[in-house]
């Protein structure tokens, strides 16, 4: 039992120090006994096993405060590299980043078709795309993140998918990690998308926040405390499945009146006059910078429905900020600024005041970024022991 006591100390030691060097490295061995509260010892002891695995090397010697200049440690960024791919309606979007998130490639597919067997092929594809031209590295391809406009369980199983019309069970997870030997993580694109802007993104400063995945449907990845907030078997977060409208249309969600009905970039492309052609999202763009009133007034009620869903999720959570993803809003203030119109005539001053309505930085990568992020965490938490 002693022995077993001591292992486990050591590895928890070994992670402490190891997140401390991946937060502030270059970091000498005093600053690291400083700041863990570790002597001296142990802190030479496990760094030496850190070195031995690759995961930090010395990059010669820093300021001396009046001694002898300490060695100082990096982490090892290229030890290993992870792939992210966000699963959207249309496309596939994908990265491959080192271990601090950076990004080394990135990849972008059209969707021949959203069913399974396609998305399979192609993610398929993609992934070995990557491993081909990924850099030599001691650990290799260390795991697959996916981000999924669905109902993703604990299990990280695909429940549910009404926008890529999958109604049943889909466990991509065990087929991807049965073809590539890895460990795979699969979220709701929102929660990954939430998890990249905390990470990386608008969201590094706020320990509480919302984030809006606004495309063919709505989504939103909750963060609280720091934390990705998932409910009780994974599902939270669906919140452009709100009710706006009791007597609205049908969603194929099965109820009615949904928020992403009326506020989604596929509603306000399909409010364009039927007898027109159908727009593109950068026609749209274009001629908003143009002044065509029709689009102005569709991105207006765009900003307006946007607006009146998100009233709604600042009642329930009280964020400090909220950050939206969407090509267009993105592009044109129009859109950013009904949006705050319609927040503002709708919610009491207080809390009207209390939080920070922001874009996404990392832009289309958000979910991507995220999905890679969450394979890095248990790489690394799992690495060191």
């Amino acid at each position: 039992m002693v022995i077993a006591d001591q292992m486990l100390v050591k590895k928890i030691n070994q992670k402490v120090l190891l997140n401390e060097i991946v937060s502030n490295s270059p970091i000498s061995r005093a600053s690291l006994s400083e700041k863990t509260g570790l002597n001296k010892s142990t802190v030479s002891s496990q760094i030496s096993t850190l070195i031995e695995k690759n995961l930090i090397f010395e990059i010669g010697q820093g300021q001396s405060s009046g001694g002898r200049k300490p060695v100082m440690l990096l982490f090892n960024k290229n030890a290993g590299f992870s792939i992210g791919i966000d699963v959207g309606v249309d496309d596939l979007n994908g990265i491959l980043s080192d271990l601090k998130g950076n990004i080394v490639l990135e990849d972008h597919q059209k969707l021949d078709n959203p069913n399974v067997e396609t998305i399979k092929n192609q993610l398929c594809s993609m992934i070995n795309s990557f491993i081909n031209q990924m850099p030599d590295s001691p650990y290799g391809l260390i795991g697959i993140g996916l981000g999924v406009p669905g109902l993703v369980n604990n299990e990280h199983q695909i429940t549910l998918a009404p926008n890529l019309n999958w109604y049943k069970d889909i466990d991509l997870k065990k087929v991807l990690e049965q073809e590539f030997q890895v460990p795979v993580f699969i979220e709701n694109e929102a929660n990954a998308g939430a998890h990249g802007e905390k990470e990386f993104g608008a969201a590094k400063d706020y320990q509480n926040l919302v984030f809006v995945s606004v495309g063919t449907g709505i989504g939103t990845g909750i963060i609280i405390n720091n934390e990705l907030y998932r409910g009780d078997i994974g599902f939270a977060g669906e919140m452009g499945h709100l009710t706006i409208d009791l007597n609205g249309p049908k969603c194929r969600c099965g109820n009615r009146g949904c928020w992403e009905l009326y506020a989604s970039e596929k509603a306000m492309l399909n409010s364009q006059p039927s007898q027109l052609p159908k727009k593109s999202k950068q026609e749209i763009i274009n001629l908003a910078n143009q002044n065509d009133p029709e689009i102005l007034s569709a991105l207006q009620n765009f900003g307006y429905y946007l607006g009146v869903g998100l009233v709604n999720v600042l009642n329930t959570f009280n964020p400090q900020a909220v950050v939206v993803r969407n090509d267009i809003i993105e592009a044109l203030p129009i859109v950013l600024n009904s949006l705050r119109n319609s927040i503002s005539s709708r919610i009491n001053d207080q809390l009207g005041s209390s939080y920070e309505l922001l874009l996404s930085s990392l832009g289309k990568n958000a979910t991507a970024m995220g999905a890679s992020s969450l394979v890095i965490e248990h790489f690394l938490e799992n690495v060191s022991t």
